[in-house]
Parts: C-alpha cells; sequence; structure tokens
C-alpha cells in the first residue's frame, strides 16, 4: 500500500468523525483565534478534514496520482516533507495574511496537494495535467494560470476558497522540487523555472500589497 493510500485512508476517518462530531470538528480546523490561544496543532491536523464528500474526493483522488509520483521519485521521507510542509506552510501564509481576523478559519489538504503538483510541474513542466480529469493542458501553463486565479482569489472577502493556503502550498513545491532536483532543474529548463519563481515571487508581493 503506498503512503499516498494510506494518508488517504487516514484522511477519509478524521473527514468522517468531523462530520459527525463537531466538537472534534472544531477542535483541529485551522482557526485564528485558536492558534492565537496556543493550539498550533491546528495547522496540520486541519488537513484532515473536509467540508464534504465532494471536497474530500477532489482532494485525495489528485493526490492519488500527483502523490505516488513524487513518492516514486523522491522517497517516502522527502514525499512526507513536501505534503505536510505544504500544509503547514499553506496555513501559516492563511495566518500570517489573516492573524487579525479572529472569525478566519480552514479546513482541507489542498495546500498539501498543491505541493504535490507544483513538484510535478517544476520535474516536468511540458507533460500534460488533465483538467477536470478531460481537458489536457501543459503543466506549466496550468500552473501559471492556477497561480494567476488564486493570486487574484484572494481579493474576494466573500470566497470560501483558502486561496492564500493554495498558493503557500505552491510555493513548497516548486521549491522542494527545485532544492531535490537543483542539479537538473535550472540546466533542462531554466526558462521555466525561472518564470514559476518569479510568478511566485509576483504572487506573493500582490498578496503583501493588498494587505498593507
Amino acid at each position: 500500500m503506498s503512503i499516498s493510500t494510506i494518508i488517504i485512508i487516514i484522511t477519509g476517518i478524521a473527514t468522517y468523525m468531523g462530520f459527525n462530531d463537531h466538537s472534534l470538528f472544531e477542535r483541529f480546523k485551522f482557526s485564528v483565534s485558536g492558534i492565537k490561544a496556543g493550539e498550533y496543532h491546528r495547522f496540520l491536523t486541519s488537513a484532515f478534514l473536509h467540508a464534504d464528500w465532494s471536497h474530500f474526493l477532489i482532494n485525495m483522488f489528485t493526490l492519488y496520482f500527483f502523490g505516488d509520483f513524487i513518492n516514486h521519485v523522491f522517497g517516502t521521507t522527502n514525499f512526507l516533507l513536501i505534503y505536510f510542509g505544504g500544509v503547514f506552510a499553506g496555513n501559516y501564509l492563511s495566518y500570517y495574511f489573516h492573524q487579525n481576523d479572529l472569525w478566519y478559519s480552514a479546513i482541507g489538504a489542498s495546500a498539501g496537494v498543491n505541493a504535490a503538483i507544483f513538484a510535478f510541474v517544476t520535474l516536468l513542466p511540458f507533460e500534460f495535467i488533465y483538467l477536470f480529469a478531460i481537458i489536457p493542458i501543459p503543466a506549466i501553463i496550468f500552473a501559471l494560470g492556477y497561480l494567476w486565479y488564486t493570486t487574484k482569489g484572494t481579493q474576494d472577502m466573500t470566497s470560501r476558497i483558502g486561496h492564500e493556503a493554495h498558493f503557500g502550498g505552491a510555493i513548497v513545491g516548486v521549491v522542494a522540487g527545485i532544492l531535490l532536483d537543483y542539479q537538473d532543474a535550472f540546466a533542462k529548463h531554466p526558462l521555466v523555472t525561472s518564470v514559476l519563481l518569479g510568478a511566485l515571487a509576483y504572487g506573493f508581493y500582490y498578496m503583501q500589497k493588498k494587505n498593507l
């Protein structure tokens, strides 16, 4: 059984438990007020909870394919560091931009999944990613479009999507892909790697400027 499958099973059990136990859901979700109270476990435990089964299935279906690839290329330890590093970085970025919004909370594994996706993009920028499992898009085009979408999405204060968390996961994926494949990342795809880093830098600058 792959490590991705194990994470999916554990996340499925935790998600189900969260549906049926409101106190557990509240105790482990990402929450600015909870983190300010010293409940730092929320930076990671929120990834095991989801809003509904469609939210869970989208995240875990994506993780199954990209997670297994990253695990195969970089090994289990590095995959876990990328996945949970993405979760932590995504939630930390959310906290950074929403630390004064005591009402702000979030759940889901999207940041960790994004870390796996963007590590894949860094390694194989011209492979196809299938949007909605149907539409083939070159990985680099998908990545740049997604970064544009999620950066602009931080402007929408009514959105229920954790765009900052998604962006944080993407940062971890790109940086990890470069560091773990540093001998080839710039040698094989210098322009692509530079464009990805530039898009991340611009996105963070844009969010920072908006937050001032």
